[in-house]
Formats: structure tokens, C-alpha cells, sequence
């Protein structure tokens, strides 16, 4: 154990004693440490290092990491909040402010994940943090993959590799341009009609509109905010909306095929009755409302997203 380096915390006020206590008198085996190999750093671990030489042992097992310093602190964060002594809360705002000046390329979702704040605090601590820092066009989400930080830039930057090399794939164009598939199949076909291939609601400021690309579609009848550009979607009234899921179950091209059950179930999962809101919300704790009231947000715009492309791909079929 001699060989070990004190972790670069993300623990403001060091280890707890009163943790150390805790696991002292523990006669529960504890899990392995994470080191980071390169520097032979403790990741994570460090309170059961302690009790480790407080137990006078020679030897504590280890796993290892291997990757960038600014990698481990990210990973040492992560692993402080998902188990063990959690970090408070000036705990991860400071390693949001940390992780956003050294590793800036790292999305808002993904950071957030890692610090267990929601996006739109770490965007705050964002602009904060480097107001004046040039802004990265493309950030690494918390699947590994890079992704323009305007939707609209991906677009555009596909639309403009049809319009120069036309035989490119679908494939090659969503690979070469940052976005899906699906994103790729819908700007094809908003150039073959003619149209703008950024739809409204993913229309950056500079591209013409007031609406931020964060912002979901205003319900009609919903008050606009000032300025914003909105696009107004009628709800499927209770009554109705129960009556299409019902149709929809009887279809048997639908509920004969897998992919068809999968998707009713995603249906059925989204169907959730207003009344019941009440109660749901009187549920989520109060560190937990950023968080999924950002979820809920982000699965409105993924919704509506595919309800883009499947009427898109009915009016124009491949």
C-alpha cells in the first residue's frame, strides 16, 4: 500500500472520520479501491484505504484505471456520488466548475451525470465559469459520442454534404455531419421538398429565430414566451387518446411483431392520466426536481422528434 498516492478529492473538506468510525467497525468485507494506474492515485476509495492501515494491514485490493488525469477526476466523482459517503452539494458544484474548465469538450447531460446535478445547473456553471471562453461547436455526450452543441449546425453541415456529394450514403452523411440516422433521413427529405432542413424548434438564435433549441413545443393554447418562435401541438384529448391506444392493440400488424409490442409498450408507458400528476409530483424529492423535470423535457422532444420523421416517412416512403 505504500506504493498508493492520496486521491485528488473532489472532497472539499477531506475524508470523514466519522466514516472511517463507521467502517472500522464493520465486519462487512469492503470492495476493491479504484486507482488510477498511471500515477498509482486512489480514484476512489480512499476512506476504506484508511481503515486499511487503521486495521494494520499490508495489502488492500485494487482495481485500476487507465486514462487521462482529468479522466480519473471525472470518474472519481461519479463514483462519490452514485454510492458510499455521498458528496454535498458545494462538493459538486465544485467539481462541475473543475470538470467544465479542464475537460470543456464533456457535455451538459454528461457532466451532470457524473456530479448528480441536472444540465441546466451545469450549463449555468458553464457560462459562469468561462464566460469567456470560445464556445466548442461539437461536445462528447455521456455515451461516448460527439455531438454539435446546436442541432442545427448538424443539419446544416449535412444538408451541405448532399448538396456537394450527392451519392453519399445516409450512413456516411450522419457519420461525417454528427447525427443519427434518422436526423440524416429527415434532412434529405426537407431538401427534396424544398424546405429548410432545421426545423423550427431546433433553430439557433443566429439562424433566425428566438427560440433555444432547449425549449419543447408550446401546447396551443398555452401562453408564448416573448419572443419565442413556437410551434404549437394539439394534444390528443383523454377519451381519444385511449380510444387509439385500444385500436392500436387490436391491430395485429402490430401486436404480431416485436418491434410493434415494443412500441405499444412505450405508448402505453407514455400515456400517463393528468390526474395522476398530482401524486407524482408529490413524490419526487426536492434534489431530485432539476433533474427530472430535465428528463421529462427531453422525452417530450424525443417524442416529438419521432413523430417528425414517422410523418415525414409516411408522406415521402423510401
Amino acid at each position: 500500500m505504500s506504493a498508493l498516492v492520496e486521491a485528488d478529492s473532489p472532497r472539499l473538506q477531506g475524508e470523514s472520520l466519522e466514516h472511517i468510525e463507521l467502517l472500522l467497525t464493520s465486519n462487512a468485507e469492503l470492495p476493491p479501491i479504484l486507482v488510477h494506474r498511471q500515477s498509482m492515485r486512489v480514484i476512489d476509495g480512499m476512506h476504506r484505504l484508511r481503515v486499511a492501515i487503521l486495521r494494520g494491514q499490508r495489502e488492500i485490493r485494487v482495481r485500476f484505471f487507465d486514462g487521462h488525469d482529468a479522466d480519473a477526476f471525472v470518474l472519481a466523482v461519479s463514483a462519490n456520488v452514485s454510492h458510499g459517503l455521498p458528496l454535498s452539494l458545494s462538493d459538486r458544484t465544485a467539481a462541475a466548475e473543475r470538470i467544465v474548465t479542464h475537460s470543456p469538450h464533456l457535455s451538459d447531460r454528461s457532466i451532470a451525470s457524473s456530479t448528480g446535478l441536472s444540465p441546466k445547473t451545469v450549463a449555468a456553471i458553464r457560462r459562469r465559469t468561462n464566460p469567456d471562453h470560445p464556445q466548442l461547436n461539437a461536445r462528447v455526450g455521456r455515451d461516448g459520442r460527439t455531438r454539435p452543441v446546436d442541432a442545427g449546425d448538424g443539419r446544416r453541415h449535412a444538408a451541405r454534404i448532399m448538396e456537394e456529394k450527392p451519392g453519399s450514403s445516409l450512413r456516411e452523411v450522419a457519420r461525417t455531419a454528427g447525427i443519427s440516422l434518422g436526423t440524416a433521413h429527415d434532412v434529405r427529405e426537407r431538401l427534396r421538398d424544398g424546405r429548410d432542413p432545421v426545423p423550427t424548434h431546433s433553430r439557433s438564435g443566429h439562424a433566425g429565430s428566438g427560440r433555444k433549441n432547449h425549449e419543447p413545443p408550446c401546447r396551443q393554447g398555452a401562453p408564448c414566451r416573448q419572443g419565442a418562435s413556437c410551434l404549437h401541438v394539439s394534444p390528443i384529448p383523454q377519451p381519444d387518446r385511449d380510444t387509439a391506444l385500444r385500436k392500436l392493440h387490436q391491430d395485429p400488424s402490430i401486436r404480431f411483431s416485436g418491434t410493434g409490442r415494443m412500441l405499444l409498450r412505450l405508448l402505453n408507458a407514455q400515456a400517463p392520466n393528468a390526474e395522476n400528476w398530482s401524486e407524482l409530483i408529490d413524490s419526487v424529492p426536492p434534489h431530485r426536481v432539476d433533474a427530472i423535470a430535465e428528463l421529462a423535457l427531453d422525452f417530450a422532444r424525443s417524442w416529438h422528434d419521432f413523430a417528425e420523421q414517422l410523418r415525414s416517412r409516411v408522406s415521402h416512403p423510401v
